[in-house]
């Protein structure tokens, strides 16, 4: 709505973003060289929650997002099975707790299974082994080795557990002294540090990029940065500054190319489009963008050269690169149009940074109070055209859905009521504005005026109605209590 404060979108998005989960998600590292030329290195994650001794995840399916991504060929096979596990900082130290309390758990109905299945083999087997006999189990997944190697030591004191690779771990029976011995020496592979290793999953990539402190390139990037916070972070918090100051300390330098692109939109014969897909085809057309030598020159490298040979829409690691190829287009059409001279022949990444200067850290805001949001300031505010107000007579009941559609043939506008019988009206457009004050003129059941604030505002006519009758008691008293009487 064209009413939400950044606070109140940001709440609204909270509770989508802990609803759902990612799926995929893509990288791409651009390496400058000589020339004004960068090399791309592209890379596309399967994603899955982590689901190794921790509270079982749950996550909503949006049948419409499904039906989008398997048009454009979504594999859910590798999400499913072969998604790389993730989690926050909650949910590490509850996973860190279990470990250092012996009490793990399973979460997984079908790990559970296939632990029964191999507790029950090694309980039939150790009862007759004789110490240093060992035994094999086989067919289990990466996360099944590890968890069946816990709970066999949780439950029994005289087994060692070593994973033999290719999906078998080994099972040898052993003395408790021997048992100690080998717990937490180099050939432990089940140390807490490297479980929590494996559990952190794509985590660890995460950090990794905090810690390098680069750039961070998205395009509407919103939900994109409220993800990464609740995932890979910490649970997103209730208060929407508290959200800017974490993500700004995450990651210092944030550029938004939709941000970008809506500028230029005011000051280039730029196309208003709105897709990513759009936006990159548009800047790579000739005629728009400057050609020479200082132009940069955008190569996949040789290892990552599927995207050069054929488009893939909507795959995360594709968009990631037409991303990064929008900001470099973008950033050298700013550049030429900032300087009356030429370009030079090799103008760097720290140059384009400079002409940027204004959109860094500005995050594009849809349809809101704020144009975008600042993570290193305060946020731009928007500049919409005056409210209107409806005032309605001789339609009882009428509700904001209603009003909605009477305007939605003329024109767009977000509705809220204001009072029993009206209504305020806010657009983005001053010609919409125009239509219906000169539309609703003479309607027999619509007033329709700009909204004044001193006039129509609930608080200021309480206010107005109590001053009136507090003036009126006062009045009253005056008169009925009479002139005082002086005598000399």
């Amino acid at each position: 709505s064209l009413f939400d404060s950044p606070a109140e979108r940001y709440l609204k998005a909270r509770r989508s973003v802990q609803r759902f989960t990612i799926t995929q998600l893509g990288k791409e590292i651009f390496l400058f060289y000589f020339f004004c030329r960068y090399v791309v290195h592209s890379y596309n994650f399967f994603l899955f929650p982590s689901t190794l001794g921790v509270t079982d995840v749950e996550f909503t399916l949006s049948a419409s997002s499904i039906q989008f991504l398997s048009h454009y060929g979504f594999d859910y096979n590798k999400f499913l099975k072969d998604g790389i596990p993730y989690m926050n900082e909650v949910q590490e130290e509850i996973l860190s707790q279990h470990l250092f309390e012996g009490s793990w758990k399973v979460s997984s109905v079908l790990d559970r299974d296939a632990l029964k299945k191999a507790i029950d083999e090694v309980t039939c087997w150790i009862a007759a082994a004789e110490e240093e006999e060992t035994m094999i189990l086989q067919d289990l997944s990466d996360y099944q080795m590890l968890e069946i190697q816990l709970v066999l030591r949780q439950a029994l004191q005289n087994v060692w557990t070593q994973p033999l690779g290719d999906k078998k771990v080994m099972v040898k029976k052993v003395s408790p002294q021997h048992r100690r011995r080998m717990e937490n020496s180099r050939y432990d592979y089940c140390q807490k540090e490297l479980v929590l290793l494996s559990a952190r999953g794509f985590t660890n990539l995460f950090h990794t990029l905090v810690k390098a402190k680069k750039p961070l390139v998205g395009h509407n990037m919103l939900m994109d940065l409220m993800h990464l916070h609740e995932k890979f972070y910490k649970p997103l918090p209730e208060s929407y500054e508290e959200f800017k100051k974490n993500i700004h300390n995450l990651f210092p330098v944030i550029i938004d190319t939709k941000t970008i692109t809506k500028s230029i939109w005011k000051t280039c014969p730029f196309p208003r489009v709105s897709s990513l897909s759009e936006v990159y085809a548009v800047l790579c057309s000739s005629n728009l963008n400057p050609e020479g030598p200082a132009c940069p020159v955008i190569a996949l490298a040789s290892d990552c050269s599927r995207y050069a040979e054929k488009k893939s829409p909507h795959e995360a690691g594709y968009d990631a690169f037409l991303c990064g190829s929008v900001l470099l287009k973008s950033a050298h059409l700013l550049l030429c149009r900032s300087t009356d001279d030429a370009v030079e022949a090799d103008p760097s990444f720290p140059q384009y940074l400079t002409v940027l200067a204004e959109h860094l850290n500005k995050v594009n805001f849809i349809r809101g109070g704020v144009s975008s949001i600042n993570f290193s300031g305060e946020d731009t505010p928007c500049h919409y055209p005056p409210l209107l107000v409806v005032r309605v007579q001789g339609w009882p009941g009428v509700n904001e859905r209603q009003i909605y559609q009477e305007f939605k043939a003329l024109c767009r506008f977000d509705v809220r009521r204001l009072s029993k019988n009206q209504f305020i009206l806010l657009s983005n457009k001053f010609n919409h504005v125009r239509l219906v004050l000169r539309d609703y003129k003479h309607h027999p059941h619509l007033r329709v005026s700009v909204y004044r604030h001193w006039r129509h505002s609930p608080c200021v006519n309480c206010l107005l109605q109590v001053s009136g009758i507090v003036a009126l008691w006062s009045l009253m008293a005056f008169v009925l209590g009479g002139a005082p009487c002086w005598s000399f």
